[in-house]
C-alpha cells in the first residue's frame, strides 16, 4: 500500500517538524520522517520517537526528585501517562482512533501487558481506548516505545488536549449512510495532535464522528462532534458544540448545520472553536467546569456562533492550510476482505446458543454477503490469551478489520455470512461467545475504584453483580431486553450512566463512625436512534450490596405494570420517579452496623471494610 504524503508542517506551528531530508531507513511516522503517514488500519496518529527519549529523560529526573509534581503531571499526561489512586503505579490509555485496531496491535497489546500489568488485562473503554492498569513509571516509557512499533499511540490520551477521536464502529459498511466518514475522522486525528492550540486548553475536549442519523457514536454527548450531510453532491457536516455528562449534563446544541469537508472548512472551525475556548482563562479558575458545554451554556449557542464567525475572520486563517487532502485516512477495506471458502462448518445439533448469539451480535453489512460479529467482552476486559485468539480470528475471518465499540465491546468486520458460525466458535472458545451485545445483559461500567483516583465505589464489582443476577432471570421479553443498564464509580459518568435506562453512580452512606458504599439511581436515560436523553435522578439512596436486588425488582414491575408496547422509558415517564422509589424503599432504608450486616459495609469484590477515598482527578490539574 502507498504511503501518502501528509503536511504536518503549517506556518505557525512551532511544534511542526521542519523539512529535512529523511533518514535512509528512518521508520514511517519518525522524528526524522515525521510527514509521511501509512493509510492502514490503526497507523492513524504520526509517531515521533524523541517523544520517548524525552518521556525516559523526564520520568528519571522526577524520580530523582530534580522536578516538581505538578509539571511532571502535565507532560506525562500529554503522553497518555495517568495516575492511579495507588501509589507508584500509572494506567496508560492507548489511543484508538474511531476505534480501529489490527491483529498486530491486537498482539502487541497482549505482549506488553504480561510484560508490564499485573492484572494481566488490558480494559476497553467507553471512548474506545485500551487503557493498561498498574504500570510502574519507570517502565511506562518503554510500553509507549513498544506499542509504537505496531502503530499504536498514547500521545494525548489524557490531558486537556483533544482526546481520542470517537467514532461509530459501523461506519463505512452501515446501510444508509450518506459516505464513509472515516476519512475525515482520520484526518481530524491528525491536523489536531500535537496541535499548539490544543495541547493545554482549560480543559480536555472529547469528539466524535458518526456514521448515520442513528448516531452510534452519541455526538450529543461531546465536546464536539460531526454527522454526515450532502447537498448537491457535496460532502459536509452537521457540527454539534457543547455536549458533555458529569456535574451538569448537557446535549450539544447544532452549530452549524453544513461545512463543507473536502475543502477542510470542519477543520477550520474545529480550530476557531478551540481557539475560542482556549482563550477563557475564567474557565481555569475552576476545572471542574472547565468544559466547552459551560461557556455555551453561560452564553448561549447564538452568541458562540458569532465568536466563532468573528474568529474565522482573523489572520491566523491565512496562516493554516486547511486542505485534508494529505491527512485523509483513506483505505479501501472492501479490498481486503476475506474470499470465499470452499467449505463452511455448520451448527451440528441444537443450535440454539448459536442462534442467540446470531439474533444480538451480528448484523449485515451494506455490503452484500458481509456481516459484522459484536464480541461481547464483559466489562471492557481481554486477557493476553483473549487479544491474540482475536487477532487470530481477524486474520481468519475478518480481512484484519475491527473496531472497539462505545460499550466497550469489539465489533468484528467484513466477516462473510457463511463463516459466521465459525467466528462464533473460535469466540466461544476463547470466553468471548456470549450472546446479548447491546442488551440488557451487556452491562458497561467505569473501574471505579480499581484504579481512579475519583472513584469513590467498586463499580467494576457492581457490573459483574448486576450482570449474574440479571443473566440469572434468563429475560425473554423482547422490550426488557433492549434496556441499558450503566454505572459509575463516582458522579463524573465515565461509564455514560446518565443516558443509560438505568444508571448509577457511586456514593457513599454514613452510619455513625461506619460508612456504607452506595449508589445513585438514574431512570430514563436514551441514546439510541439519533436522541440523547439524561435519565432522571431517583431520590433514593441503595447500599451497594443492595442494587441488583433494585434492578430486578424494577424489571419485574415493568414487565407487570406496563401498557401493550410499552417501552421502558415510557413507561418510567408515565409512572414518574416516586413510583421507582416506592418499589425500592425498604432497599434504602438505614443499615445497622452488626456482624450480620457487615457485608454491606464491605464493598464488592473487596475484603476491607469501605472507606472513601477520593483524591484529586489529574484531568483537572
Amino acid at each position: 500500500m502507498e504511503p501518502v504524503s501528509a503536511p504536518q508542517e503549517r506556518k505557525g506551528d512551532s511544534n511542526a517538524a521542519q523539512p529535512a531530508k529523511p533518514a535512509a531507513r528512518a521508520r514511517q511516522g519518525s522524528l526524522e520522517n515525521p510527514e509521511v503517514l501509512e493509510n492502514v488500519p490503526g497507523h492513524i496518529i504520526p509517531i515521533i520517537e524523541r517523544e520517548f527519549d524525552d518521556f525516559d529523560n523526564e520520568a528519571e529526573k522526577f524520580l530523582a526528585g530534580k522536578t516538581p509534581q505538578d509539571q511532571f503531571i502535565g507532560f506525562r499526561l500529554k503522553q497518555g501517562v495517568y495516575g492511579q489512586r495507588q501509589a507508584d503505579v500509572q494506567m496508560i490509555r492507548i489511543k484508538l482512533p474511531m476505534g480501529g485496531i489490527t491483529p498486530e496491535q491486537m498482539d502487541t497489546f497482549a505482549d506488553v501487558i504480561e510484560e508490564f500489568a499485573p492484572l494481566n488485562k488490558g480494559h476497553i473503554t467507553t471512548r474506545q481506548n485500551v487503557q493498561i492498569h498498574h504500570v510502574p513509571l519507570p517502565d511506562a516509557a518503554e510500553l509507549i516505545r513498544r506499542i509504537s512499533d505496531s502503530g499504536l499511540s498514547s500521545r494525548e490520551g489524557c490531558g486537556n488536549t483533544v482526546r481520542n477521536v470517537t467514532g461509530d464502529p459501523w461506519a463505512g459498511v452501515t446501510p444508509g449512510e450518506l459516505f464513509d466518514i472515516t476519512p475525515y475522522a482520520g484526518a481530524y486525528v491528525r491536523y489536531f495532535v500535537r496541535h499548539p492550540t490544543t495541547q493545554l486548553m482549560p480543559r480536555k475536549v472529547k469528539t466524535a464522528f458518526t456514521a448515520t442519523d442513528e448516531d452510534r457514536a452519541i455526538t450529543g454527548i461531546h465536546d464536539i462532534a460531526f454527522i454526515p450531510r450532502e447537498r448537491d453532491g457535496v460532502r459536509g457536516a452537521e457540527i454539534r458544540v457543547g455536549g458533555g455528562t458529569s456535574i451538569m449534563p448537557r446535549v450539544a446544541p447544532t452549530l452549524y448545520e453544513f461545512v463543507e469537508l473536502d475543502n477542510g472548512d470542519y477543520l477550520k472551525v474545529s480550530e476557531a472553536v478551540f481557539r475560542i475556548f482556549d482563550r477563557q482563562d475564567w474557565l481555569r479558575v475552576n476545572r471542574a467546569r472547565a468544559r466547552i458545554k459551560v461557556l455555551i451554556d453561560k452564553i448561549g449557542i447564538d452568541a458562540f456562533r458569532e465568536q466563532v464567525e468573528e474568529e474565522l475572520e482573523g489572520d491566523w486563517v491565512t496562516e493554516r492550510d486547511f486542505d485534508p487532502t494529505g491527512l485523509l485516512f483513506e483505505h479501501d477495506e472492501e479490498a481486503g476482505a476475506p474470499a470465499g471458502a470452499t467449505h463452511y462448518a455448520q451448527p451440528n445439533g441444537d443450535g440454539s446458543a448459536f442462534e442467540r448469539f446470531r439474533a444480538s451480535n451480528v448484523e449485515s453489512q451494506r455490503q452484500a454477503g458481509f456481516s459484522t460479529v459484536q464480541v461481547r467482552v464483559i466489562r471492557g476486559d481481554l486477557t493476553p490469551e483473549q487479544f491474540r485468539g482475536l487477532a487470530r480470528i481477524m486474520r481468519d475471518y475478518s480481512g484484519g478489520y475491527a473496531r472497539t465499540t462505545v460499550d466497550q465491546n469489539l465489533l468484528l468486520r467484513w466477516v462473510r455470512d457463511e463463516s459466521v458460525y465459525e467466528v462464533w466458535r473460535a469466540l466461544d472458545q476463547l470466553g468471548l461467545g456470549a450472546a446479548g451485545a447491546g442488551q440488557i445483559v451487556d452491562t458497561v461500567s467505569c473501574p471505579g475504584t480499581d484504579s481512579c483516583k475519583l472513584g469513590i465505589t467498586s463499580s467494576m464489582g457492581l457490573n459483574r453483580a448486576v450482570m449474574d443476577r440479571v443473566e440469572a432471570l434468563e429475560i425473554a421479553d423482547p422490550l426488557t431486553k433492549r434496556i441499558h443498564i450503566k454505572m459509575s464509580g463516582c458522579p463524573n459518568g465515565c461509564s455514560q450512566h446518565h443516558i443509560a435506562n438505568i444508571g448509577f453512580y457511586g456514593a457513599s452512606i454514613k452510619v455513625g463512625e461506619h460508612t456504607v458504599p452506595a449508589y445513585v439511581a438514574h431512570i430514563g436515560g436514551r441514546y439510541e436512534g439519533g436522541e440523547v436523553v439524561y435519565g432522571s435522578r431517583l431520590k433514593v439512596r441503595l447500599a451497594a450490596k443492595r442494587v441488583p436486588e433494585a434492578v430486578e425488582r424494577w424489571l419485574r414491575m415493568y414487565e407487570s405494570e406496563r401498557e401493550e408496547g410499552e417501552e421502558f422509558n415510557s413507561f418510567a415517564e408515565r409512572v414518574g420517579g416516586t413510583r421507582f422509589e416506592d418499589e425500592v424503599r425498604d432497599l434504602g432504608m438505614a443499615i445497622e452496623f452488626s456482624l450480620e450486616n457487615m457485608n454491606h459495609f464491605v464493598d464488592w469484590q473487596r475484603k476491607e471494610p469501605f472507606q472513601v477515598v477520593r483524591g484529586e482527578g489529574e484531568c483537572a490539574i
